[in-house]
């Protein structure tokens, strides 16, 4: 078989894993045209129609279900012969693409950068950090860092931080301007920093106290995708803002905000790395998780 057929074979049971052109593009580091003009070649070759197409969905014919099903295994040994070359080699070699919360580029990736570097000079880092809730799949990532809560299900998790505390906080100009809350319902008559996940919805602030657990809507005229301008706005005076304390410390430490609602803000869930179950783990991702796991005697 020519290798370019052995490609092509790739891409089409990528896009028939995901039901979607784009998914697989993604996943690939390609474009949606590349994708396509792949499986529309294999599928001159073999003659035969491997996808049924429309506006707005993806599926297998019959012909491609069969293909598929003789292909798994057989591509399934390819990676994995592909993956055992590195016993071969002195270190692990490769690009590793992470996706992290911001919380998690300062506490996990951020310290672990020149380490992992020096230690593996054949690997490469790419690193986004941003908020909000990431298809890691989809977006072609090998690894998301994230609060245990919003781990998908499906995803192998590995602890990397103990649980945390997000705290309430204003600065003394708002809290003099408006007073100082008592208890969560008080926040309906505050200006709150509301945080909005990627897809549109808005975190609801995440407040208890012993049995007692609260999801609080809370009310603004600030929405925010990025927690540095929610932070912003609490320092500015501007509303009321729930962050993780690590990260407010300096700053109430300073006397420029002050926490409010303190026996509302029970400690959180800790930082977790993932992964798709389904994925062969590359040498990169195995060289990270190991360096980065949690010690089970330190938790933070």
């Amino acid at each position: 078989m020519q290798l370019d057929n052995l490609s092509h074979l790739a891409v089409f049971t990528a896009v028939a894993r995901h039901g979607s052109f784009r998914k697989a593009a993604a996943e690939l580091a390609l474009s949606a045209s590349a994708v396509s003009y792949a499986v529309r070649t294999l599928e001159d070759r073999l003659g035969v129609g491997l996808f049924n197409r429309t506006t707005r969905s993806v599926a297998l014919t019959e012909a491609g279900k069969h293909l598929l099903e003789r292909l798994q295994p057989a591509l399934g040994g390819v990676s994995l012969a592909l993956e055992e070359m590195n016993l071969f080699r002195a270190s692990p070699a490769g690009t590793l693409r992470i996706n992290s919360s911001r919380d998690a580029a300062v506490m996990v990736v951020g310290p672990l950068i020149q380490r992992y570097l020096e230690a593996y000079p054949d690997i490469s880092l790419d690193i986004v950090s941003e908020d909000g809730l990431v298809d890691i799949v989809e977006r072609g990532f090998d690894l998301g860092i994230r609060y245990e809560e919003h781990v998908p299900e499906d995803m192998i998790a590995v602890p990397v931080w103990g649980p945390q505390r997000f705290v309430v906080v204003g600065s003394p100009a708002y809290l003099k301007q408006h007073g100082v809350p008592r208890h969560p319902d008080d926040l309906a008559r505050h200006h709150c920093v509301r945080y909005r996940f990627p897809r549109g919805n808005i975190y609801k602030w995440e407040l208890g106290k012993g049995d007692i657990r609260l999801e609080v809507d809370v009310p603004g005229r600030l929405s925010v995708g990025d927690s540095q301008l929610g932070l912003r706005a609490a320092l500015d005076g501007v509303a009321l803002t729930f962050l993780p304390e690590f990260r407010l410390l300096p700053y109430i430490e300073a006397g420029q905000l002050v926490r409010v609602l303190e026996d509302w803000c029970p400690p959180s869930t800790g930082l977790m790395m993932y992964y798709p179950r389904q994925r062969r783990m590359s040498s990169a991702l195995r060289a990270f998780v190991d360096m980065a796991r949690m010690p089970a005697e330190n938790p933070n």
